[in-house]
């Protein structure tokens, strides 16, 4: 089918896991923002809470790149992608991640679907705090946490297929379900409006 769906949303909130609920309902391989992140987090002293170096971003920026570079240059055609991102409203950074995963599906022609997914702060401190967290390097700062949920919003990249997701009492299947069906109804919309276009041109 050829899609790019692009889960958004704050660390905690079940990204990952409702990417393992959705990759078989699209036989989409996933691509966790972790994979960019731990080779490099392996080699500083991350205790999950202290802050981390600004520099470090540069280096998991390039790592995205690459990956993204190969998916566009080797992946079959008809392949589909689930990405994870920890995007925050206003962070260029954040911004940057987003282009990047836009460019490639551009290059690949790929149907970009981006999911903002929302959670309510009390449960999103209760699910960071999961000591299993740590052995992928992922954050368990539950203040840091509180603080994001209070002056932070999950990034919007104002794209037209985006869908907002509230999981704070969904489980990760009826996430992925719900994902499902705005994924299959936005690629219904392009086919439509692919086929418009060729009548279009065939009548002039």
């Amino acid at each position: 089918m050829n899609i790019f769906i692009l889960l958004i949303g704050f660390p905690g909130v079940g990204k990952l896991a409702i990417a393992k609920e959705l990759s078989p309902l699209f036989s989409a391989k996933i691509v966790d923002n972790h994979w960019f992140n731990n080779p490099i987090l392996r080699l500083i002293d991350d205790d999950g809470t202290s802050p981390l170096p600004n520099g470090i971003w540069e280096y998991t920026g390039r790592v995205r790149q690459a990956v993204l570079d190969a998916i566009v240059a080797y992946s079959a055609s008809s392949a589909n992608f689930i990405f994870t991102h920890a995007g925050i409203d206003g962070d260029q950074r954040s911004m940057r991640t987003f282009q990047q995963i836009a460019a490639a599906a551009q290059q690949r022609q790929a149907l970009l679907v981006p999911i903002r997914l929302l959670c309510d702060e009390d449960e999103l401190a209760r699910r960071i705090s999961t000591p299993a967290r740590r052995v992928h390097l992922k954050s368990i700062d539950v203040e840091a946490s509180r603080e994001r949920s209070r002056r932070a919003c999950v990034l919007d990249p104002q794209h037209q297929n985006t869908l907002v997701l509230d999981v704070t009492f969904a489980s990760p299947g009826e996430s992925a379900d719900a994902i499902r069906n705005h994924v299959l109804n936005a690629a219904s919309s392009r086919n439509v409006a692919t086929i418009s276009a060729a009548g279009d041109g065939m009548e002039q």
